[in-house]
């Protein structure tokens, strides 16, 4: 039986998720929610659900289509944030505060339900993945971008993971970036699974500037940094630093990091 906190384990991910501005972070993830849309291609008029939404950004990228979108997030502040960008961008959004574990929402609400590097942190996965299920329509579609284990995200999580272990019990995030943890978790409630490898590039203006953006803005760093020991901090920013020179594709003193993700588009039963 399995007795993980999960409600536990969800506040403190509330927590970390708060500290810096995941926006920040987030605007290295456009052009996985462009890619995104593009494949699940919602039309006009459809009901779509970003999950687990952060600041908005596939959600702004869908009302761009004319759908009539909706985005979830449990961190106040990033609904709040997502708010800010569509009023000033004149997109009506309608955003909610709420768990993409237990979702406010009634079964059969949406046409399309996207999350971009968003419900695959959820601490309870296979709920997480009921949930995606239970709001799409019949017939309808469920679209993912999600880490890997292979590349950038996997390097990048195993550093952390080395001075700041997850939570015991908890499964990574990286599952969802395989096919065997996509059918393990969809498999039962859809009638195809289309997964594709792609790559995202994320611009700095250095490596060590790309250090700085995560240390300075990303939750999960700076929760880490906070609760190491001053060498340990170090350690891990060196370690943070080489990750990224691994993946740098540029040789001009600046960065440009590839990150490889998995793209999933399900068709619900």
């Amino acid at each position: 039986m399995d007795e993980t906190d999960y409600a536990g384990v969800t506040e403190s991910q509330k927590e970390t998720w708060k500290a810096g501005d995941f926006n920040e972070i987030a605007r290295q993830n456009v052009v996985m929610a462009e890619t995104l849309c593009e494949a699940v291609d919602p039309h006009p008029g459809q009901r779509v659900l970003d999950v687990a939404c952060g600041s908005g950004t596939a959600a702004l990228v869908a009302e761009r289509r004319y759908c009539e979108v909706t985005g979830i997030d449990y961190v106040p502040g990033l609904i709040e944030r997502a708010e800010a960008r569509a009023e000033a961008n004149g997109q009506a959004i309608d955003f909610h505060v709420g768990d993409a574990q237990d979702m406010p929402f009634p079964d059969d609400s949406f046409d399309v339900v996207l999350s971009v590097y968003g419900v695959q942190f959820a601490p309870d996965q296979e709920r997480a993945a009921r949930e995606l299920l239970r709001v799409c329509n019949s017939g309808d579609k469920i679209g993912l971008a999600s880490p890997m284990s292979e590349g950038w995200s996997g390097d990048w999580f195993a550093a952390h993971a080395e001075y700041a272990p997850p939570p015991p019990g908890v499964q990574s995030p990286l599952r969802w970036g395989t096919n065997e943890g996509l059918e393990e978790l969809l498999g039962v409630g859809v009638r195809s699974l289309e997964n594709k490898r792609r790559t995202a590039l994320q611009y700095y203006r250095s490596i060590d500037h790309a250090v700085e953006v995560f240390s300075t803005y990303f939750g999960p760093t700076i929760r880490a940094l906070e609760t190491i020991d001053p060498a340990d901090r170090e350690n891990l920013l060196d370690d943070l630093g080489t990750v990224m020179s691994r993946y740098n594709r540029t040789t001009d003193g600046t960065a440009i990091i590839e990150n490889q993700y998995l793209q999933t588009v399900a068709t619900k039963e």
